[in-house]
């Protein structure tokens, strides 16, 4: 007969129900957040990462002057040094182009239009994606063979080319009804098509294992229909890969974004992203105005690489034989 420690006994005799954890505790006294504590690289990469992005959304509140609407803007302001040259002004911290922009305030307002269009790619990549790897995975067949035979095709090609051919498709399909708004969710759309099929492959195998477990089975005894035994019981247990690959990805993709535009097939000069600010500064860059192009290019690089760290953290974290 089992005996009953002392120490987990209520006053009645009867044995002590443990208190429920509350999900913050759980996660402080989780693997994942000790992992994460034991390593300063990515608790850097984290804080960089988190300032860069709390920042751009808050740009609107935070630049000190709105550097694309014309009527702040004056010529008598243009090329002028960061703050710390002979000729720079503290009203632009990081100097202005060619057209009195303040370069501060447009890292700001290009960081935030960026990383909005590679979250929203990154997106639409993992429901495509993990919707179709769930279909190849749990079905098999015919579904399996021609999904995962049309994402060979595409890995065939690098993801900018991709990316550069849905883009000349849906200009050329649009016309001369081209604006700002649609040209963002055609960078959306070509971003979100060419990183679909990492997350498709990933889904599918993690599927096929899943669903020859017990909990299937049972789920496909008590009746529950096959759409719900995908998205209610099989998807949960196959989200540890999709979020490496997505935050991997949102770093690929404010780099698409940034390529795009710098080749001038994305948002227009007149619309602030890193690529179009890059682009810009790029043509002053040898005329000794070097803060129009470095500024922003240190804005990319810190964005990608801290995302990129975290991204390389969290696939350890989540992998089981590195534990």
């Amino acid at each position: 007969m089992s005996v009953i420690p002392e120490d987990a006994k209520s006053l009645n005799g009867q044995p002590r129900v443990p208190a429920k954890r509350s999900l913050a505790a759980r996660f402080f006294d989780s693997d994942i957040f000790h992992s994460f504590t034991r390593s300063w690289v990515t608790m850097l990469a984290a804080f960089i990462a988190l300032l860069l992005i709390v920042t751009a959304l808050l740009a609107p509140w935070i630049a000190p002057n709105d550097p694309f609407n014309p009527e702040t803007l004056s010529l008598l302001d243009g090329s002028k040094p960061p703050f710390w040259a002979a000729d720079g002004e503290w009203r632009f911290p990081l100097g202005t182009d060619q057209q009195g922009r303040c370069v501060f305030s447009s890292v700001l307002f290009g960081m935030r239009v960026s990383i909005v269009i590679g979250f929203l790619g990154v997106l639409l990549a993992a429901t495509i994606g993990i919707v179709l790897g769930l279909i190849a995975g749990y079905f098999g067949g015919t579904a399996d063979s021609v999904i995962m035979r049309i994402a060979d095709v595409q890995l065939t090609f690098p993801a900018i080319l991709t990316a550069l051919l849905i883009d000349g498709t849906m200009h050329a399909l649009v016309g001369g009804r081209r604006s700002d708004v649609l040209i963002f969710w055609v960078l959306v759309i070509s971003i979100g098509l060419s990183f679909w099929v990492q997350y498709a492959r990933t889904v599918r195998g993690s599927t096929l294992v899943e669903r020859n477990k017990e909990y299937v089975q049972a789920a496909r005894l008590i009746g529950l229909s096959k759409p719900t035994i995908l998205f209610r019981h099989v998807l949960p247990n196959v989200t540890g890969p999709v979020l490496v690959i997505a935050t991997i990805n949102l770093a690929l993709a404010v780099i698409t974004e940034a390529t795009l535009s710098f080749l001038g097939v994305g948002l227009p000069p007149t619309t602030p992203s890193l690529g179009t600010l890059i682009q810009i500064g790029n043509e002053f860059l040898f005329s000794g105005e070097w803060w129009v192009v470095i500024f922003p290019g240190i804005a990319l690089a810190a964005l990608v690489l801290s995302v990129n760290l975290l991204g390389d953290w969290l696939r350890d974290a989540l992998n089981p034989r590195l534990r």
